[in-house]
């Protein structure tokens, strides 16, 4: 009966902790979380759906947070993805995991059954494709959401990730995503600096993830295609969206956040030159794309280059510069310079940590019974990356609201229940896949 009790008010904590928070004048001698409850666990019980490397770090950057935490059910498609990741936490948070047998979920649907336990707050961090579905699941289930980027592979599921927003306004959760340069006090005071006008009116700006690649996983015998594309899911799009997607949102984002909002339109090339064995899937290993934003505080037209590739031994960078009528910014090294090149500002050391910051900003508005949404513009980044992705695939300019109303399904998620089903794409006689030919390939 005593567990029942504090169990019920620890949820209450969760939903009431504004109206605690909003009388601190009051109980000014107690915390916003003492001042909710003083007598019962405030622990904050978390739940994890994918137990890949990213949501294995955010599950114990969570924990690293200030406040108790415990790590309560889990779920994978894979199930020893899910020891694994288990086996890595009790290592690093062992007072702080409490996931039995029981509350270990394994297959397509073990989100549905990790949601009906009773966990506080949800940390998602699956194939991109899957994102829209666990996220809507997530709201409709009344849970706080941390998201990794990017949340959709496909407009349509930017579409129902945007709907679902708007639910977890009304149901007033907290959500976070895994955008987190945004947290980032370096890039934080830089971007109200330039927003204040330190280098006058942005005229231009230029974005880059440029690198050797990442991991492949090669076909192991036995393997239903479903399973091999699912294990090496970063080449396929409807599962990660292509790397202009998965992973050069990041820069995209803060250009975006630079700008005031997402692009009117895009156009750019880009193909498959280097990286082209069977185990790179469908992917492109180079884009280019010049994008434009309309409505922004310094008026329309401002231009936006933008450079990914996964190809080594090339010039590597991954970082964002802004143009403007009275100097210069390097973003991503929180410096502003003149006209004439003259360093007048730099943030300096600190300031980075972008990972666990956002988990500590997460936690702390959660105590405080704060509840930021970051859906919105997490969508809306998403979108732009996806834009780029049209246009270098199609090689047309294509205007966000056409992108946004494109009726091309590249992810069919709900389709799928096990690892027998047949993929939306499936490899030639040769083993190796399709791949998108700028000039005929439909995108709208």
């Amino acid at each position: 009966m005593a567990s029942q009790k504090n169990d019920s008010s620890r949820r209450d904590f969760l939903k009431t902790s504004t109206a605690a928070a909003a009388a601190g004048s009051v109980l000014s001698s107690l915390n916003a979380v003492q001042a909710a409850h003083t007598s019962y666990d405030e622990t904050v019980r978390l739940g994890m759906i994918g137990c890949g490397g990213r949501c294995t770090g955010a599950a114990d950057q969570a924990m690293n947070t200030e406040g108790p935490t415990k790590l309560v059910a889990m779920c994978d498609a894979f199930d020893d993805r899910l020891q694994g990741s288990l086996k890595t936490l009790q290592r690093k948070h062992k007072d702080k995991v409490d996931v039995p047998a029981e509350r270990q979920f394994v297959g397509f649907d073990g989100y549905k059954k990790l949601l009906e336990s009773d966990i506080d707050l949800v940390l998602i961090a699956t194939p991109p494709g899957f994102r829209p579905v666990h996220f809507e699941a997530a709201v409709a289930a009344g849970k706080h959401v941390f998201a990794e980027k990017p949340v959709a592979v496909d407009a349509a599921g930017i579409r129902r990730f945007l709907k679902a927003a708007e639910e977890s306004k009304k149901k007033d959760l907290l959500v976070q995503i895994g955008l987190q340069r945004r947290h980032e006090r370096a890039y934080m005071e830089t971007m109200k600096r330039l927003h204040d006008g330190a280098i006058g009116d942005i005229v231009a700006a230029r974005a880059y993830w440029n690198g050797g690649g990442v991991w492949t996983r090669n076909r192991q015998p036995g393997q239903t295609e479903m399973e091999y594309q699912m294990r090496n899911w970063y080449y396929f799009n409807w599962l990660c969206g292509d790397h202009i997607v998965e992973q050069h949102i990041h820069n995209l984002d803060v250009i975006n956040w630079l700008m005031g909002g997402p692009p009117v339109k895009a156009q750019g090339q880009g193909g498959r030159q280097v990286r082209t064995s069977k185990e790179h899937g469908e992917i492109y290993d180079h884009h280019f794309v010049e994008f434009t934003y309309g409505d922004t505080q310094w008026g329309n037209n401002v231009t936006m280059l933008s450079q990914c590739r996964h190809i080594r031994g090339c010039w590597n960078k991954v970082d964002e510069f802004c143009a403007g009528t009275n100097g210069s910014c390097h973003l991503g090294g929180a410096k502003i310079f003149d006209k004439d090149g003259n360093e007048t500002w730099a943030y300096g050391r600190g300031g980075r940590g972008g990972h666990q910051q956002e988990h500590h900003d997460l936690f702390a508005d959660l105590r405080k019974g704060k509840r930021p949404n970051e859906a919105v513009y997490g969508a809306m980044s998403t979108m732009t990356s996806i834009l780029g992705r049209m246009a270098t695939y199609s090689g047309k300019e294509i205007s966000m609201e056409d992108a946004l109303a494109s009726e091309v399904v590249v992810s069919p998620i709900d389709k799928f229940t096990s690892m027998d089903d047949t993929p939306p794409v499936l490899p030639n006689d040769d083993m190796t896949y399709e791949i998108p030919m700028p000039g005929s390939f439909k995108v709208l």
